[in-house]
């Protein structure tokens, strides 16, 4: 067993060189001080680029008892160089993450502040019983890929009183990328997200996918807060990804200017290879929506399922989306989705027309983490 508890009082730098010449001798920023790692097996290859990966700049594997914690500390990614390397093309490899653990337990992370991510904060990957309390991340919100927080193949995570201001999804859950993801076969599983603050005019607050080929199931999200923010709840995925997304559970959104308050995406095409298989068509099913409040909404629902595989079991209750000044004629867009809806406005496109009950929030709490945060000492 292995165990790793990092304390912060105002703030850590870390490097990754084991270059011992003098820092003012060398140049700033330079790639070799960023050793090429595998890529992950339930992905096949790197997210931006195909073969392994740039080291990530705080990174664990076959943890036990992870805490990182203290009074709001910083880590600072300093992602500037690696995002204009990345719209310049000059990157051979795929950008590493400011903190990825994996194959890791009982892992608590609380307190602290990332900021500039050189592309995604923080992966807790084939990882199991994860707690993220009161973490605030930073990036800004046109820098490419700085998703907040990215559970995949991972199971029971909790994450709570977090603020989030991010370039991409705020929160991405995932379960690795087409074949690589069915054949490794680790969904992400009994997962909180509440008390949530996002901004991230061009992305989600919550995405469940586009990788999610080894499935996504038992997703609670309540409480949450979304400022000029894309869309809410995102379902990506399409042709090819295989898996599935089931037993999703929303309620009490606050939403404050919104392009789509509801988008689901049937048609996402990025895939890793050739090889990804047409016949792997994802279940969506039983996806619910209660007690949401949206305002400055310039379309309520975009919701788009894969032709011949209908995205259903879709619930809606209790959703009030005001609308815009300049708010489409058209407010809901809907293909290949079914479901049902009660006290909707304005009112649901017919496949979601059905007049439905309220729907369910499982009442169960999820037992995950310790039921108190412990207090770092020196």
């Amino acid at each position: 067993m292995r165990a790793i508890a990092v304390s912060f009082s105002t703030f850590l730098w870390l490097h990754s060189s084991r270059d011992l010449t003098p820092l003012t001798n060398r140049p700033v920023f330079d790639l070799e001080d960023w050793p090429l790692i595998a890529p992950l097996p339930s992905y096949g290859r790197g997210r931006d680029e195909p073969g392994p990966r740039y080291s990530n700049f705080i990174g664990g594997s076959n943890l036990t008892d992870v805490t990182i914690s203290g009074y709001n500390g910083t880590i600072n990614g300093q992602g500037q160089v690696w995002w204009d390397k990345f719209h310049a093309k000059q990157l051979d490899y795929t950008r590493g993450y400011l903190l990825e653990l994996l194959y890791s337990r009982d892992i608590i992370i609380s307190n602290v502040t990332f900021v500039d991510a050189p592309s995604w904060n923080l992966h807790p990957t084939y990882c199991t019983n994860v707690t993220i309390s009161g973490v605030t991340i930073l990036a800004p919100v046109h820098s490419p890929n700085t998703d907040g927080i990215d559970p995949d193949s991972s199971s029971h995570v909790k994450i709570e009183d977090c603020y989030i201001v991010s370039g991409d999804d705020c929160i991405a859950v995932k379960s690795g990328w087409d074949e690589y993801g069915i054949k490794f076969n680790m969904p992400s599983q009994h997962i909180v997200v509440r008390r949530l603050t996002c901004i991230s005019p061009t992305s989600a607050m919550i995405a469940l996918g586009s990788e999610m080929s080894g499935g996504i199931q038992d997703v609670r999200v309540e409480d949450n807060t979304a400022i000029d923010t894309e869309s809410a709840v995102r379902i990506k995925s399409g042709v090819g990804r295989g898996g599935f997304v089931r037993d999703v559970f929303v309620r009490r959104l606050s939403l404050h200017t919104m392009k789509w308050v509801f988008w689901m995406t049937g048609n996402y095409g990025q895939h890793p290879d050739n090889s990804s298989d047409p016949k792997a068509l994802p279940e969506v099913t039983g996806i619910n929506y209660r007690d949401v409040f949206a305002e400055n909404v310039t379309m309520a629902g975009r919701m788009e399922g894969i032709p011949n595989d209908p995205y259903t079991g879709i619930c809606m209750s209790n959703i009030t989306a005001q609308l815009a000044p300049k708010a489409k004629k058209l407010q809901w867009n809907c293909t290949d989705v079914q479901g049902v809806a009660s006290g909707v406005s304005p009112e649901p496109c017919p496949e979601l027309g059905a007049e439905g009950k309220p729907c369910t929030f499982p009442e169960e709490e999820l037992v995950i983490g310790p039921p108190e945060l412990p207090k770092c000492t020196y």
